[in-house]
């Protein structure tokens, strides 16, 4: 992989940090504590907005985990550490980074960690 190349997926990686960014200025009110105040708030519109608040937090869970994935995979650009895998230092495949340029692991890695979860 070139310059070019790392260049590119550089640029990717802070695009889709700056959206991610965005989505959790604007989906913080959702994760927001529901009132519980049945006065106020019928019960299944409570237990609606009980759901939606919890996948609400899913999402903001899963984007803190994305984002801390393309701050390191920016690290490693810095450090010229890009595109080798970090437990074998095997170079990554390209086809691999096009679809995650956040991608840590090369693909023998990345199944065995999952043979191992299972």
């Amino acid at each position: 992989m070139d310059a070019t190349d790392v260049e590119r997926f550089r640029r990717q990686l802070l695009a889709r940090q700056a959206e991610l960014l965005a989505v959790a200025d604007t989906a913080a009110t959702a994760a927001d504590t529901v009132e519980l105040d049945q006065t106020r708030v019928g019960r299944l519109s409570r237990m609606d907005a009980l759901q939606q608040q919890a996948m609400s937090q899913e999402n903001q869970r899963r984007r803190a985990l994305e984002l801390k994935r393309i701050v390191q995979a920016l690290s490693r650009i810095k450090d010229h550490e890009y595109g080798y895998c970090v437990e074998c230092a095997d170079e990554i495949a390209e086809n691999r980074l096009e679809i995650d340029p956040a991608t840590p692991l090369c693909i023998r890695c990345a199944s065995e960690r999952e043979k191992v979860r299972d």
